[in-house]
């Protein structure tokens, strides 16, 4: 099995530590590697360093290799510029012109949190095992809710179809993106649901496949990327990647085939995606948290993500989230913390780049 690790995304809500030229994946957010080095390191136990790959965009592939010099630099894959997911996959493919490319992919974020990684390993193995017996399936590793996130997806459990050691996998009954929160509080409470951590795992020549079928003109792109390749044509290749639509593979493929099956997981997963989800995956929910140079009277549930250079000082206030960068403060609400990707939209309006 190979590993495909995404890493090319701007995590704009976490702006603005997370910024266009040092986006989340490349920064320490919870331990001293960043999330890029968290992610390898949770899976090197399972693949040897050749086998693990590293989608990114081409100005992130020097950061790439430094964070990474263990990666092989053929096994960072430079696109020319940001796509969704079914395009990453495709490159990768053509990339590589389908050779040893006939075992399983994992496809796995760069700028999640997973607690238990001997559980994901454990995970992966058994997914390896059911589709080595089942080609024409893509596994989802699904994450049990602790609490109603409104931000994620989740996954309604069909009949279930193995009990591996305890590792259950079900038929996928529906998906269900970013329901409101009655919604996430009556799925969290059922049991019935899991929410969608990005990770699937699958055979390539399905994707192509599926591609074909639902995405026909990703897939000519595709076909010609690969004669790109082929000929060293740079200049075409570009052209042909950008031409490329922005389509989700949840959208587009995962949710339109109806061989998908999930695996129910407890591995103390988290997309960390807002300020909101950073402070209680750092603290206690009604805790404080505190990175850097902080006084406050009478403050409570607080997250502030400082420098030591400058202080912050709060009085009397309550359910923020304070970040400071040095040329950047953010306020903000913690339960409004989804919005702040808002602001990054307004920057761009008022053409504010350096800001992004």
């Amino acid at each position: 099995m190979k590993a495909l690790i995404l890493a090319g995304g701007q995590g704009t809500r976490l702006w603005p530590l997370s910024r266009k030229q040092k986006p989340k994946q490349f920064q320490k957010l919870i331990s001293n590697q960043t999330m890029l080095q968290e992610t390898v390191s949770r899976i090197v136990p399972m693949f040897s360093w050749k086998d693990i790959f590293i989608a990114t965009n081409k100005e992130y592939f020097a950061e790439v290799k430094k964070e990474l010099p263990r990666i092989p630099p053929k096994n960072i894959i430079a696109e020319p510029l940001n796509r969704e997911r079914i395009a990453s996959i495709l490159f990768f493919i053509a990339h590589y012109n389908n050779s040893n490319l006939n075992e399983p992919l994992v496809l796995l974020p760069s700028d999640h949190l997973i607690k238990d990684s001997s559980q994901l390993l454990n995970i992966l193995q058994t997914a390896k095992n059911f589709i080595a017996n089942n080609k024409n399936y893509i596994i989802i590793a699904g994450a049990k809710p602790i609490f109603p996130d409104t931000g994620l997806g989740y996954i309604k459990k069909g009949k279930l179809i193995q009990n591996d050691n305890e590792i259950k996998i079900y038929q996928v009954d529906y998906f269900k993106e970013k329901p409101n929160l009655k919604r996430t509080q009556e799925y969290t409470a059922s049991g019935d649901y899991l929410w969608n951590t990005a990770i699937y795992i699958f055979y390539p020549s399905l994707i192509e496949e599926l591609v074909k079928k639902f995405v026909p003109d990703n897939y000519q792109h595709f076909l010609n990327i690969k004669k790109a390749f082929a000929n060293n044509d740079i200049a075409d290749l570009e052209n042909e990647y950008s031409q490329m639509d922005k389509a989700s593979l949840e959208y587009s493929i995962i949710e339109n085939y109806d061989k998908t099956a999930v695996i129910e997981s407890n591995f103390g997963w988290s997309d960390v995606g807002s300020w909101s989800v950073l402070k209680d995956v750092l603290s206690s929910p009604s805790g404080n948290f505190i990175k850097g140079n902080y006084i406050d009277i009478d403050c409570k549930n607080m997250m502030v993500y400082g420098s030591f250079d400058k202080l912050v000082a709060g009085v009397g206030v309550k359910d923020l989230i304070i970040v400071v960068t040095d040329d950047i403060i953010l306020v903000c609400n913690k339960s409004q913390s989804q919005k702040v990707k808002k602001v990054i939209e307004k920057l761009q309006k008022q053409k504010k780049f350096n800001y992004i």
